[in-house]
């Protein structure tokens, strides 16, 4: 795209804040460098980069590009062979070992995922080469940029350790001759170095006493720095040892110098990677900063921008615009106040249309779409005029007559205040032939303006739309919203009368306007106000709507909450029931038992029973049992008081035993002990008159006394007995309610002793079958059980004895 207009929309400006966002010198270049592209595959090949780049920045943090940088004179030197000095080796090593961090970071994002997820970075990451052993090898021989390691080689530490013992020895000679035969003859009593050599020093008058070579002399003249002859040759044995020294460091430079050649092509590589990465992450890091979402990439010549906003404004307080172009209308007009937000609405839609191009995020929404055009053409500002010395209206002129011959249907066209800059009436007709001329070609088109005519022209023109940039009369400021469908104001007239100017003048400048024009400006003035009125209304309908959602979420939101409750209420109570059944069960059949020994040993064992559980009830009631009890008690005890007369007692009258609580029917006549017999169900009990008394009704059913033998919520009915058939039907229940009745059934037989019943379970699928088999191995009353012969049902019918 053209570099002025470019410049223009403020895209370098974009490229500087996102340079800031890449690591190392290679990426900001590359950032700085970065121009819209053209070509559909490259914009969405970029995008998708950036995307997902901004996801493994979100899942796994940043990562650091720091240590790459420009290796191109570093690599042309290995690539003739020569020796790299110990800061180049060392950069070499450091520039691997990131890629060993940033192949980590690449492979490591989803730790802990059965796969990590390819996206379009993943290449990039497998593509770099961190060649460890080359890296470790250069950081074990060199220590600092001018430093190598004592264990570099062993030929290296050899000679180390025998210019240490040289030196020692030098040492030694010369701390005897400090503190002996040339004590006097010394300015210091100290060794020092000249030109590495040792030396003492001594005073001029005195050299005479110490042979040797002068290597110095002090500024005074009173001090000659002497190496004694003594230790001459220790001095050049140790700089034979340097020379040997530098030698062998100048081979180690040359063996990793030739390691590292060996790599050159994957360190131009690895270079490349780490730039194109920095340069991604870059992208990425500055969307999140901008708050930006990847754009949509549309098929056709249009674009339609979400709550964009402008880039370079403070995100916290730009106002969201919505600008759409392509589909509806090719041509939109803009018109409103000065400085209400035209250009700005200009510069957003032709700024990020290049940034979306140059696979930049865009500060919209995330459903934001945009074009792609091989050119956007910008007439906005002065700048031309100034560069070349023309007037404002020339210059103008000058580069519309430029975009009119090179755009064409492929391009974006934004114009700034078309045609101003000369008479009024000329510039307005200028303004609407260049436009329809451009709309004519198909060209997409956004200008600003303040003329009535080209509002005129986009309310009676097809493919033409009206926009304004909103004004708020009553504070003076515009609310910088664009209004797209409803054409804009200058407000003059209000602005003018709410800073004062007299009401007569107004009316006055009015008069001066045409009737027409009057008349159009009223009409714009009704569309304003209606629109603003279904604004309202629609604001009005979201937060109902929005108030309605809330209720709605909350309501299902204490639903599931009564109803996850209720789930657990009922686990609860059916785990409970559960227990009190199995606790029943096993009372009851002690209980048969002892009927089953006999006599009122057993009725008396029974009762101790039910007197035992009951007291256990009322203990896990809090005692509410027992006070009920206790009130049945004071009950029976005042009934006790009437004792009931023979007459009342005739065979078949029922009664009730106050004591257990038991219902039944007389059997015979009082003796003169007052005792007599009743009938309860099955057995037949030998009671007092004294401990009778009348049943009120005959029962259609038992009641809660006559069912409840004690127990902890244990029944057993006595008089089941006379109602219970030899045979149950279990088809169609499924296995659970079928053992349930099975259960109760079995209970009500085994109590009416009859000797063998028939399940009928069916044969089917055999699951029922199973079950009921299941249920019969573990059941106390069951002594066989085998399924029917042949004419008794076969495989649908389990034949059932007793114990």
């Amino acid at each position: 795209m053209n570099e002025r207009v470019l410049r223009t929309l403020e895209y370098d400006k974009i490229t500087e804040k996102l340079a800031a966002f890449a690591d190392s010198a290679p990426g900001k270049e590359r950032c700085l460098a970065l121009k819209p592209s053209c070509s559909r595959y490259e914009i969405s090949r970029t995008l998708t980069e950036t995307g997902d780049a901004i996801a493994r920045l979100l899942r796994g943090g940043n990562v650091s590009f720091g240590s790459n940088r420009d290796f191109g004179e570093t690599i042309g030197a290995l690539k003739i062979g020569r020796t790299l000095d110990m800061r180049s080796l060392l950069q070499i090593a450091s520039m691997l070992e990131n890629c060993a961090r940033v192949k980590a970071y690449g492979q490591g994002v989803d730790s802990g995922a059965a796969e990590i997820k390819k996206d379009a970075l993943t290449e990039y990451f497998l593509a770099l080469e961190p060649l460890t052993p080359l890296s470790k090898e250069i950081r074990r021989c060199i220590l600092q940029e001018d430093e190598i390691a004592p264990d570099a080689s062993p030929a290296l530490r050899q000679i180390r350790r025998n210019q240490m013992l040289a030196g020692d020895r030098i040492h030694e000679q010369l701390n005897r001759m400090v503190t002996g035969s040339c004590r006097n003859y010394l300015q210091d009593p100290v060794i020092t170095l000249r030109g590495d050599r040792y030396c003492l020093p001594v005073r001029a008058e005195y050299k005479g006493q110490v042979p040797g070579i002068v290597h110095d002399l002090s500024s005074s003249g009173q001090t000659l720095f002497i190496e004694p002859t003594a230790v001459v040759e220790l001095n050049n044995k140790i700089r034979e040892l340097q020379l040997q020294e530098q030698a062998e460091i100048e081979r180690i430079l040359s063996e990793l110098s030739q390691e590292a050649a060996a790599y050159t092509q994957a360190l131009v590589d690895n270079q490349t990677y780490l730039t194109l990465l920095d340069f991604i992450f870059a992208k990425a890091s500055y969307a999140l900063e901008l708050g930006a979402q990847i754009p949509k990439i549309a098929e056709g010549r249009f674009f339609d921008l979400k709550k964009a906003r402008h880039p370079l404004l403070d995100q916290k307080k730009a106002v969201p615009i919505h600008v759409y172009l392509g589909k509806e209308f090719s041509l939109l007009i803009i018109t409103g106040p000065n400085t209400g937000g035209k250009t700005v609405t200009l510069k957003t839609a032709g700024l990020l249309q290049a940034m979306g191009q140059a696979g930049l995020a865009i500060p919209a929404e995330e459903d934001s779409t945009l074009s792609i055009f091989r050119e956007i053409y910008a007439d906005i500002g002065d700048e031309q005029s100034i560069e070349q010395n023309l007037s404002t209206f020339s210059a103008h002129m000058t580069n519309t007559v430029r975009i009119l011959k090179e755009a064409d249907e492929d391009c974006l066209c934004l114009f700034d205040e078309l045609g101003a800059g000369t008479d009024p009436t000329e510039g307005a007709a200028l303004a609407i032939s260049i436009l329809e001329s451009l709309h004519t070609r198909g060209i997409r088109t956004m200008a600003t303006t303040h003329y009535s005519e080209l509002k005129v022209y986009a309310l009676t023109t097809e493919g033409v739309k009206n926009a304004g940039c909103e004004f708020d009369v009553d504070s003076l400021r515009p609310t910088y919203r664009l209004l797209i469908g409803a054409p804009g104001k200058s407000n003059a007239f209000a602005i003018s009368s709410r800073l004062g100017l007299p009401s007569s003048i107004i009316e006055a400048a009015r008069s001066h306007i045409d009737k027409d024009s009057r008349k159009m400006e009223d009409l714009f003035a009704d569309l304003e106000t209606s629109r603003k009125e279904l604004e309202r209304e629609k604001e009005e309908v979201t937060r109902y709507k929005q108030e309605t959602e809330a209720l709605k979420e909350k309501l299902e939101k204490q639903t599931r909450q009564f109803d996850e409750t209720a789930d657990d209420l009922l686990r609860e109570a059916n785990e409970e029931a559960a227990r009190i059944l199995l606790e029943a069960k096993e009372t009851a059949n002690a209980a048969i038992k002892e009927i089953r020994k006999g006599g009122g040993e057993g009725l008396s064992a029974l009762e101790r029973t039910r007197t035992r559980l009951n007291e256990a009830i009322s203990a896990r009631n809090g005692g509410t049992g027992a006070q009920k009890n206790t009130s049945a008690g004071k009950n029976r005890t005042k009934t006790s008081k009437k004792i009931l007369k023979p007459e009342q007692l005739l065979p078949g009258t029922e009664v009730l035993v106050r004591e257990s609580g038991l219902r039944g029917s007389v059997n015979s006549r009082i003796d003169v002990s007052g005792d007599l017999f009743i009938m309860c169900g099955i057995m037949r009990m030998k009671v007092n008159v004294r401990d009778l008394s009348l049943a009120e009704e005959k029962p259609t059913s038992l009641s809660k006394k006559q069912r409840d033998f004690s127990g902890k919520g244990g029944q057993m009915d006595l008089s089941r007995g006379l109602h219970i058939s030899s045979e149950i039907n279990l088809i169609g229940k499924n296995s659970d309610d079928a053992i349930a009745a099975l259960d109760k059934y079995l209970d009500d037989a085994y109590l009416a002793h009859l000797h063998e019943v028939r399940v009928v379970h069916g044969k089917g699928t055999g699951t029922l079958r199973k079950a009921v088999g299941n249920y019969l191995k573990h059941s106390p009353y069951v002594k066989s059980y085998s399924l029917g012969e042949y004419g008794e049902g076969d495989a649908g019918v389990t034949i059932v004895k007793f114990k």
